[in-house]
């Protein structure tokens, strides 16, 4: 069996598993691979090499996931959140469709700084607690922060650019002009699907529950870090704007790269502990009351490492990014770059992202350019066609981040959210074309 085949199988059984929900992400990400491996032909000694390898990739994020967990929710005790999400309940007035667009706006904002994990880090603690008051679908919220954050990926610092920009040897930003009027379409088309599933999510919720508004008390106990759960004796309402700045701290240093996120993350769980509460007996109380989310979550995330690592160590990815193209009847050939774009997203489900622009597009643009096709619309059509479907695929590791904090599930994700980034994706594809961006 040629890798290609093995590792798409593989992927497929994954990501089914996944999707199911009959077994648990960790035994979803740890079984398939390693039998793919034996299957392969290499011995336990290779796999152990490529697990090594995959846990140095995803060392560094299982380390944020754990202490941005314990950090949001020694915040989330202390009631930092509360008058923030009362504050947007007023100035929404708890509509639904509003909260569904203003979420797609910090999303984008957030974004402009280039990390999807620290965009999920700024806008799902504040966001996730309104959801539940309001009893809106917290994948929905999934779905509104990925599409807005994919959007403006396309930014220059963002990395898909820089690694397209490396491949054909031009300037990143030159790149990027193109696509600034992409994004644009593609934020007002972000705001419109806001509003449709807004709509959608008022009249379910009416359906569902019979009113609109609801109290505190009304609110089903979340999942993720931030609990509604509250015991009223770990408030700290005298101390909120101490903690306003010490999460603002964080994330700034989050934002500006001084320090790395774990890091940055640990240092403000070992001053909120003894800011907060002041006896070690506290401290660790709430460190253990954090603890199995976070676990759980890291868990996961080393999991994906041994996939990645069994994916690249064994070749699987590169072998599917090279047989991709092949399968292609040679009468379609000339409209290569768009059939492979209209495939982006599925493709995310399929390759890393290193993957998709280091191994498949400089194979798609070597056999278009034979067909006359220009380098710089193959690149325009992979972008665009694959980076709004990023933040649903399980190989992108802030995806995982998202759905620690929310405590949400990858294969009910998959399912709410894939078939729109989808459709958006190939709706921006086809703007593309009627811009010129990308020539037929």
């Amino acid at each position: 069996m040629s890798l290609s085949i093995l590792g798409f199988i593989t992927i497929i059984v994954i990501v089914a598993l996944l999707i199911s929900g009959r077994v648990s992400p960790l035994v979803a990400m740890v079984i398939p691979p390693v039998i793919a491996a034996f299957i392969a032909g290499f011995s336990a000694g290779d796999l152990g090499e490529f697990f090594t390898s995959g846990l140095n990739s995803v060392m560094s994020v299982a380390v944020m996931f754990i202490f941005a967990i314990i950090f949001f929710g020694i915040m989330q005790d202390s009631g930092l959140f509360e008058p923030l999400i009362n504050k947007m309940i007023a100035l929404t007035r708890g509509n639904v469709i509003t909260v569904a667009v203003v979420t797609v706006l910090i999303a984008v904002v957030a974004q402009l700084d280039g990390s999807g994990a620290s965009t999920f880090l700024i806008t799902i603690p504040a966001l996730l607690p309104l959801y539940l008051r309001l009893r809106m679908n917290p994948y929905l919220l999934l779905l509104l922060v990925a599409g807005g954050a994919a959007i403006v990926n396309m930014i220059p610092w963002g990395g898909p650019l820089g690694r397209v920009a490396s491949v054909l040897e031009t300037d990143v930003t030159e790149l990027w002009y193109p696509l600034i009027k992409i994004q644009v379409v593609g934020v007002i088309l972000m705001l419109a699907l806001a509003v449709f599933m807004g709509i959608l999510e008022k009249r379910r919720i009416l359906k569902t529950y019979g009113k609109l508004t609801f109290t505190d008390e009304d609110v089903p106990m979340a999942q993720g870090i931030v609990s509604t759960e509250v015991d009223k004796s770990l408030r700290r309402p005298k101390l909120i704007w101490v903690n306003a700045i010490i999460a603002l701290a964080v994330i700034a240093i989050l934002v500006s790269g001084v320090l790395p996120a774990g890091l940055a993350f640990l240092i403000g769980v070992a001053i909120a502990l003894p800011v907060n509460y002041r006896t070690p007996k506290e401290q660790m109380a709430r460190v253990q009351a954090h603890a199995p989310s976070a676990l759980t979550m890291a868990s996961i995330i080393i999991s994906a490492g041994l996939f990645l690592g069994v994916l690249n160590g064994t070749g699987m990815l590169t072998a599917i990014a090279n047989d991709a193209v092949k399968v292609l009847p040679t009468a379609l050939s000339s409209y290569l770059h768009i059939i492979i774009g209209v495939l982006g997203v599925p493709f995310d489900l399929l390759l890393s992202t290193d993957a998709y622009y280091f191994a498949l597009f400089p194979v798609v643009e070597q056999i278009g350019l034979s067909f006359g096709i220009d380098s710089f619309s193959t690149a325009y059509a992979m972008i665009i066609g694959n980076i709004v479907g990023t933040f649903v695929s399980p190989l992108a590791p802030a995806v995982w981040l998202a759905l620690g904090l929310s405590g949400l599930e990858m294969g009910k994700h998959l399912k709410f959210s894939f078939f729109w980034m989808w459709g958006l994706s190939i709706v921006l594809l086809i703007v593309a074309v009627l811009f010129g961006v990308i020539v037929v």
